[in-house]
């Protein structure tokens, strides 16, 4: 195999071949033919044949007199060339896909053959291999077992995922086979057809039309066409997947195949089940006898010297009848008291009871094969076969109750997915199972993807915290499948770690390929640190979410947040080189570490079963919403990133569904819910991973809006008017008075509500909430003093009233963006007013007052930048300033800023004073277009921001279209009309301005058309035109400019303006749809901002600044607003909150199943297992009726024999009667007796 891989590597280039050729082109290069060399004459043949079957001519060399041989030999007689048949068969005819197809030689390794099989020909790893052998030939397959084979073989392959083998022609039981996939193929699901493999194994030189399949290169495909074949020929199957073609030099005999095809089977036999290996057991074969001749025998003797187990259907035909009527004989003493078998008997009644068994096995022989010559051979093989007969009988039930008894086949369920056997059989309480013996089969339920038994498992007592430690959480990571997005992120990272180690410990690195799925390089540094870690994982999960939240796993590996990749590398690399005693330890949080696995690999049903498991169903649900849809943008195969978009939209539903629950059940708690800080997913919030994973969903439900609103209002009632609001902020004195309602009001009343005791449903949450955005410029000395709790309440107590509602009113985020909006207003007054009135020129006679007061009010803007890019939030600073760029308003105040700046520097010096105020007059619309952003807030003209942004990206689609037509009708119109004007100033105007100022319809006439250019004075000569002269347009081609003008206007006009507005149109429409939902998600983002901000605005801002800067680098005081929307709940309440979220969360669940189980799908299915049901207990009831009435008959035969016999006796004198006979019971029906024998009659009752 590993040869085979080199030979592949070797293979992988060339071009402008198709991808199916070069991969297998390789082949010839392994796979060998026999080709018969030597003449060994037939002597039924007249001398024209070889004992091969093939003619004389075709021999490279013939026998001498002198050196006679008697029997052909494979072996002896062939010599071995490249295969010449390989790759695609096509069926002429027969519409359907190719199969692939290779002819090989009978003694080909078969570790090569099934690598093929597996990873070239795309052929899924079976979970077991059924191997049909017998009922070859012309014979006529008994219709009951077409039926077996139909409703039994092809429904257990099915179910199992097993690889069906048989001969592949079509004949025999091979065809009834191949009919059956067939039929199942067109009435089942697609990934049903996928389980259902039905894999030919046929000799090379029976099969008709063969040279057909030939080409030294590869055939893809090879089309195969049978016309009239006679009758003593076999072609192959169109209904099997693949196909083997074994050659052993022989042409038109059977058997070839016999030897590859056991040898095949024993290798498959210890190949391990699931993904890449990596199942439990090894893959179970059984081969089935159906009917077979004397040569089956032999089949059967080699099959059981590889210990494979056989089934025999009895009564399909001779060697199976023989074979069963053999095992029948196991309950038939023989005639020695004592069994030859045993070690105690004598030698002489072992040799007594083996002349007897052998005397009895040659009358059988002798009755199915009655014309075989070769007896005594067939009696040894039978000898072999009676020796194995626990190989083709069913072991006895064991009475057991040890688990460990039935763990092979658990694991047998688990590789079959067989749930439902599982169930009945081995989890029905009669078997008590322990943690050991669930323990393997967990996991390969995990790494195949079995969800059903992974909470059959749990359910049954399989502790998960014992379970998933972080040793097992690596080898999962391992298991991912190579073709898996996440897998090569994983390798990529795990490089960069080896290769580090390997520069640490200064060793060359060999270029062979080993380790982590042949991609790791191998090391001589130990084993661990070349595996997969948590470390990877964890980078590999950084990358996905982001700035979202804290990196996973850095605890468990000693990891500091703060390090660079580099120092964690060497970090961890000196860990592997211990005892890495974290791999011993338990996994914190179990069902989420899982979940986290599921999603990466984007399995549906396991995902959505440990997200019922795990804790915190909101904020997970949108934490795999999050990975899901960052997964899809990077994944290129279409159908896996819609799968995956949809499953993102799944759990994006779910937490939606959740928190509606919790907000229906109490409003404060889920308030909590939204903004508690999660320290199983790295202190995140479920707001900042709604809105990390595009939520908008999430975002438009109610419970969302008003929290968003409280925080937005602060503590002023969400319900004032705005009009109050500005005479507030005009009018400060307002805010003393009952204008404005206050919340603090409604506390004062009740003090004591606040901290009663029901810490479960009390709303300290809610409160606590409006305290700490609120009011957090105080509070964050408060929370400064760790350990003193009392000292914040008596700070917030012996606040005054005048200064606790003044900081309520101007710290609230309404206040900060009413002021902003205010200020910003006039800012651009001011902006307008130095441009038009009051812009003097360069120093020093400017600039004015007015100007330099403009100077430093943008400076403060500036200072503000700074500060959101730089000291907002609680990650890296790369990892800021990029989540600062990518806000499209951040580009818009970076753009306006910078060409302010530009013309600030222009205007001071004379040379440059001109194109300094032409910047700023750009500068002053970029500015004024930042209004834009304001209007985020209102709900009817938010949506219409995100409209506006849709239809520029379509403005820039049509402008493609527009300026192909521009420029076609642009360059012919200059060319036609001003040949000979060559300055670049008017070619530029005339090709590009004059064409686009058309669609307006500003259209020169007397330049297009001739009739009207006497009216305008111009000239012909081109030094005039070079001094400013106005060109005389040429009138050669007048007619044809006037045609390119109609078609242009024609285009441009009414096609392409109305292509715009159609696109517009669908954009408004599409939007304007979900603006509700748009605009509620944007409103976050306004929110978030403007409560991240001081409450001054600028310029007064540089006072908040100066204070924020005093506080943080003097003070060094920690800061609330740099991570803002955040509840750190202690773990009582936290633990309590995490409680009542479950609970709802099992409710609704509950709800969802009811409404399953009740809707028309799932009641057809139970109606279907219910009438399969009532009809296997009908087919049931008939059989119990027929056979009560052969037993009624039997009765009745012996009554009325023992009444025949009775009368016979009374009326002789062999017996003297002492009593009258019995009378005959009530319901028997006496019949006439007949003394030459008894009567046949029926019982009446």
């Amino acid at each position: 195999m590993i040869k085979m891989k080199k030979i592949e590597k070797e293979n992988e280039g060339g071009g402008g071949e198709r991808k199916s050729e070069k991969d297998q082109s390789w082949i010839p290069k392994m796979i060998k033919k026999r080709v018969c060399t030597t003449f060994v004459e037939d002597s039924s043949s007249n001398g024209v044949l070889c004992q091969c079957g093939g003619a004389q001519e075709l021999h490279a060399s013939i026998t001498a007199g002198d050196h006679v041989i008697s029997q052909w030999d494979s072996e002896q007689h062939t010599s071995e060339y490249p295969t010449d048949a390989f790759g695609q068969l096509e069926f002429a005819g027969a519409g359907r896909r190719n199969s692939p197809f290779l002819r090989l030689a009978h003694d080909t390794p078969p570790d090569n053959v099934y690598s093929l099989m597996t990873s070239h020909w795309g052929l899924s790893v079976p979970n077991m291999v059924v191997s049909v052998v017998g009922g070859e030939g012309k014979e006529k397959v008994k219709p009951w077992v077409r039926e077996v084979i139909r409703q039994g073989l092809v429904r257990a392959a099915q179910s199992t995922g097993a690889w069906i083998m048989t001969s592949g022609l079509r004949e025999g039981v091979g065809r009834c086979v191949g009919e059956a996939v067939r039929d199942h193929c067109a009435t089942a699901s697609s990934l049903s057809q996928a389980k259902v493999i039905a894999v030919g194994v046929a000799p090379w030189g029976l099969i008709y039309q063969r040279q057909q399949l030939v080409n030294p290169q590869g055939s893809f495909p090879a089309r195969y066409y049978v016309h009239n074949m006679p009758l003593e020929s076999s072609c192959l199957d169109n209904n099997h997947q693949a196909f083997l073609l074994v050659d052993d030099g022989n042409v038109g005999h059977r058997g070839s195949e016999t030897m590859f095809r056991a040898n095949l089977e024993d290798f498959i036999s210890h190949q391990r089940t699931g993904i890449w290996g990596s199942g439990s057991i090894e893959i179970p074969v059984l081969c089935v006898l159906i009917a077979g001749d004397a040569a089956m025998l032999e089949r059967v003797d080699l099959s059981l010297k590889n210990t494979t187990p056989w089934l025999v259907l009895a009564g399909s035909g001779p060697a199976a009848d023989l074979i069963a009527a053999i095992l029948q004989d196991l309950n038939i003493p023989l005639s020695p008291p004592v069994s030859p078998t045993l070690p105690t008997a004598s030698e002489e009644s072992r040799k007594r009871a083996s002349v007897e068994l052998r005397d009895r096995m040659r009358e059988k022989i002798n009755k199915h094969f009655p014309s075989e010559t070769e007896l005594e051979k067939l009696v040894e093989q039978l000898l072999f076969s009676f020796s194995h007969r626990h190989l083709t009988r069913k072991a006895a039930k064991r009475d057991a109750n040890d688990a460990s008894e039935y763990t092979e086949e658990l694991k047998l369920a688990v590789a079959w997915d067989r749930v439902d056997i599982a169930k009945s059989e081995l989890f029905n309480g009669d078997i008590q199972w322990r943690y050991e013996d669930l323990e393997v089969s967990m996991t390969d339920a995990l790494v195949n993807d079995k969800p059903h038994f992974v909470r059959l498992f749990v359910e049954s007592g399989l502790n998960i915290l014992d379970y998933l430690t972080y040793h097992r959480l690596e080898s999962l990571y391992s298991s991912l499948s190579d073709c898996n997005l996440v897998s090569s992120f994983l390798q990529r990272r795990l490089q960069e770690r080896v290769g580090l180690a390997a520069s640490q410990t200064r060793l060359n690195l060999p270029d062979e390929n080993s380790s982590f799925k042949s991609h790791a390089t191998t090391l001589t540094t130990p084993s661990a640190a070349r595996d997969l870690t948590l470390y990877e994982v964890s980078r590999v999960l950084s990358e996905i979410m982001e700035d979202v939240c804290q990196p996973f796993y850095y605890v468990p590996l000693g990891v500091e947040q703060g390090w660079a990749s580099r120092k964690a590398m060497k970090h961890v690399n000196m860990l592997l080189r211990t005892e890495s005693v974290y791999r011993k330890q338990r996994c914190m949080s179990p069902w989420i570490a899982l979940f986290i696995w599921a999603i990466l690999q984007n399995r549906r049903e396991m995902s959505i079963y440990f997200w019922e498991m795990a804790g915190e169903s909101v904020l997970s649900a949108l934490a795999g919403c999050k990975i899901l849809r960052e997964l899809s943008k990077l994944e290129t195969e279409t159908e896996t990133k819609l799968s995956m978009k949809e499953l993102a939209q799944t759990f994006e539903n779910l937490a939606h569904d959740v928190f509606s629950e919790c907000y229906q059940s109490n409003e404060s708690r889920s308030f909590k819910l939204l903004i508690r800080q999660s320290p199983v997913w790295g202190s995140a919030t479920c707001l900042q991973m709604a809105t990390a994973a595009d939520a908008r969903l999430f975002f438009s439900h109610d419970g969302v809006q008003n929290l968003l609103s409280e925080i937005w209002w602060g503590d002023m009632d969400s319900n004032t008017e705005v009009w109050k609001l500005v005479v507030s902020f005009f009018l400060p004195p307002f805010i003393y008075t009952n204008l404005i309602s206050f919340k603090e009001q409604e506390k004062d009343e009740k003090p004591e509500e606040f901290h009663q005791g029901k810490e479960f449903d009390s709303v300290d949450g809610a409160e606590s909430l409006a305290d700490g955005i609120n009011t957090e410029e105080d509070m964050e000395e408060c929370n400064a003093l760790r350990g003193k709790p009392e000292a914040s309440k008596a700070i917030t107590q012996k606040r005054p009233f005048i200064l606790n509602r003044w900081r309520q009113f101007w710290f609230a985020p309404v206040t900060s963006f009413l002021g902003n909006v205010l200020m910003y207003f006039l800012f651009l007054f001011l902006f307008a007013y130095i441009l038009l009135v009051d812009f003097k020129p360069p120093p020093p006679n400017g600039p004015a007052p007015s100007e330099l007061v403009l100077y430093f009010w943008v400076f403060t803007l500036v200072c503000e930048e700074i500060r959101q890019t730089f000291f907002v939030g609680s990650t890296t600073v790369i990892q800021r300033m990029k989540l600062y760029i990518q806000d499209i308003w951040n580009k818009c105040d970076i753009t306006a800023l910078t060409l302010f700046i530009l013309g600030l520097l222009c205007r001071m010096f004379p040379w440059t004073y001109n194109f300094g105020r032409a910047v700023l007059c750009v500068d002053y619309m970029v500015f004024t277009l930042r209004l834009i952003h304001i209007f985020a807030v209102h709900k009817q003209l938010g949506p219409k921001i995100i409209i506006v942004g849709k239809m520029v990206k379509d403005v820039f689609f049509f402008l493609f279209f527009l300026g192909v037509w521009l420029m076609a009708y642009g360059v012919a119109n200059q060319a036609l009309l001003y040949s000979y004007d060559t300055r670049p100033g008017w070619i530029i105007r005339r090709v590009f301005y004059r064409p686009y100022m058309h669609i307006y319809g500003q259209i020169p006439l007397d330049e297009i058309d001739a009739d009207k250019r006497h009216e305008k004075e111009c000239t012909d000569n081109v030094t005039l035109i070079h001094q400013g002269a106005e060109p005389c347009p040429q009138s050669d081609a007048n007619w044809l400019v006037l045609i390119l003008l109609s078609i242009y206007l024609l285009v441009t006009n009414i096609l392409l303006v109305n292509l715009l507005i159609a696109m517009f149109s669908y954009t408004f429409n599409k939007v304007q749809e979900h603006s509700d939902v748009y605009w509620k998600f944007q409103r976050y983002n306004l929110i978030a901002e403007y409560h991240s901000r001081p409450c001054l605005s600028p310029p007064f801002i540089i006072i908040s600044h100066l204070h924020i800067f005093f506080k943080r680098v003097i003070q060094r005081l920690p800061s609330n607003k740099n991570q803002h929307f955040m509840l750190d709940l202690k773990s009582k309440e936290a633990s309590l909150l995490n409680m009542w979220e479950s609970t709802l969360k099992e409710n609704l669940l509950s709800v969802q199943g009811k409404k399953q189980r009740e809707c028309d799908t799932e009641r057809l299915k139970r109606t279907s297992t219910k009438v399969d049901s009532v009809l296997k207990q009908m087919s049931e009831i008939r059989d119990q009726d027929r056979r009560l009435r052969k037993l009624e008959s039997e009765v009745q035969y012996c009554s009325t024999a023992l009444s025949w016999i009775v009368e016979a006796l009374s009326q002789s004198d062999v017996v003297k009667q002492t009593r009258p006979p019995p009378l005959p019971s009530k319901g028997v029906v006496s019949c006439p007796l007949s003394p030459a024998f008894p009567p046949l009659c029926s019982v009446k009752v």
